[in-house]
């Protein structure tokens, strides 16, 4: 055999034996609590909306309504306090990190069950409070379980971890999205029109699911972490929770670092994000059914989001996490071209797969490495705060200039669009390579 055929060989095994990181026992678990985390969302969002709509609720209440969301982008106010303050009985026995998840996943439990007492038809108000506390929960859930995959394995499995992290995830949303439909249509049988019986059961059902999360957390191992705040007085405790996780960061990366990686994490998913909340007004204006939206972007499209995700780690974990971060975001730029593309092409169910195939590939890619990265900046012993600040920074700029996606279409048109939120990553890119330089310097 030549000497390059043995080199290609040799690295083929080298990629291959790099999938095996996913077969470790903390890698495995992060699948679990994956599940746990991403099944409320969609059930306080997304599917809570066609619940609302069907049982006759205006537009413009469900879209205020929409704002039970902001929970997840405000987190990072009480993450100080699931950093720092232990639970009552419940961290002597199972430690800071997984006492809190166990707190917040039953209250998630109960605000499920709550909503699937209710007829949002008759006492809507109960249903929000019910959705509402659901989504405190999931966001505190999400702060001590970001804290406890930081701190469980080092750098080099952070990858591995956040793409199993993703994908358990993923699967929750498909099941808290399509699952939850399927089991309110099972229920309903051949009864016609609104049935609040039949979503009572499929949220009842979604409860039950919760309990993966809740043996997941059970079967961890609480991390090694600083120890809980003792008795204090109230300016220290303030000082220790609040002041001294963003000290913390500062003074580990310098003011002037420190103002590239944040401005890095709040840009660097902009590019998807303002054009992800016109995608489903372009399927429809494009003529595409509800059954080919359904089938291609909820199903098939997170299956490739969760390719996608493993690629990225095993990529990450051998060419670096800040390479895989500059490929993606190349890629999440460059496939909302393919929107534009598509928008020529009306509605075409083959080039409506390829676009969703290529964008949640990428999107994949890039989100792995970007929770690895965000991972790597964090403390031990502040990693909730610092995490909760960062996943909540990322999404606040996007999010704001989402909100004039609708605005620029009419003026523009989707094409013009999809163009102009290609060229939103352009900056991306610089940002990637000065915080690689940055970094490379310092090693």
């Amino acid at each position: 055999m030549a000497p390059a055929d043995t080199t290609i060989l040799h690295s083929a095994r080298t990629w291959l034996s790099s999938f095996k990181v996913y077969a470790k026992p903390p890698v495995a678990r992060m699948l679990a609590l994956g599940f746990g985390a991403g099944l409320p969302l969609l059930l306080v969002l997304g599917t809570l909306s066609f619940w609302l709509r069907e049982a006759g609720i205006d537009r413009k209440t469900i879209g205020f309504l929409s704002w039970i969301g902001l929970a997840y982008g405000f987190k990072w106010l009480w993450s100080p306090l699931v950093d720092r303050m232990p639970l009552p009985f419940l961290t002597r026995f199972f430690g800071q990190r997984r006492a809190w998840m166990l707190l917040a996943q039953a209250g998630v439990v109960a605000g499920l069950l709550g909503m699937a007492g209710t007829d949002p038809k008759t006492n809507l108000d109960f249903m929000v409070y019910c959705a509402v506390f659901v989504a405190f929960c999931s966001a505190t859930q999400d702060i001590a379980l970001d804290a406890l995959r930081i701190e469980s394995a080092d750098e080099t499995l952070q990858a591995a971890l956040s793409a199993a992290y993703q994908t358990g995830y993923r699967i929750a949303m498909i099941w808290a999205g399509a699952g939850v439909l399927w089991v309110a249509a099972w229920s309903q049988g051949d009864v016609v029109g609104y049935a609040v019986s039949a979503w009572r059961v499929a949220y009842t059902v979604m409860a039950a699911s919760m309990a993966v999360g809740v043996a997941a957390v059970l079967f961890t191992a609480e991390p090694p972490a600083a120890a809980p705040v003792g008795k204090r007085s109230i300016a220290q405790w303030l000082t220790d929770a609040f002041v001294q996780p963003f000290q913390a960061f500062l003074a580990r990366f310098g003011w002037q670092q420190a103002a590239v990686m944040l401005a890095l994490i709040a840009t660097y998913r902009i590019s998807d994000v303002v054009m992800g909340i016109m995608a489903n007004p372009f399927y429809v204006d494009m003529g595409f059914t509800k059954l080919d939206v359904a089938n291609v972007t909820k199903v098939y499209g997170v299956v490739m989001t969760l390719v996608g995700a493993a690629v990225g780690g095993v990529m990450a974990l051998q060419i670096g996490v800040m390479r895989v971060m500059m490929f993606g975001a190349v890629l999440s730029a460059l496939t909302n071209l393919l929107f534009a593309w598509l928008a020529g092409l009306g509605a075409n169910y083959w080039a409506l797969v390829g676009v969703i195939s290529a964008d949640n590939l990428a999107s994949g890619i890039a989100s792995a490495a970007f929770i690895a990265y965000m991972s790597s900046l964090t403390s031990r012993g502040y990693s909730a705060t610092q995490y909760a600040l960062f996943s909540s920074l990322m999404l606040l700029l996007p999010k704001f200039l989402a909100g004039f996606s609708g605005q620029f279409v009419d003026a523009y048109g989707y094409v013009t669009f999809f163009h102009a939120t290609a060229l939103l990553g352009a900056p991306v890119l610089a940002l990637v390579w000065w915080a690689g330089r940055m970094q490379n310097s310092q090693n």
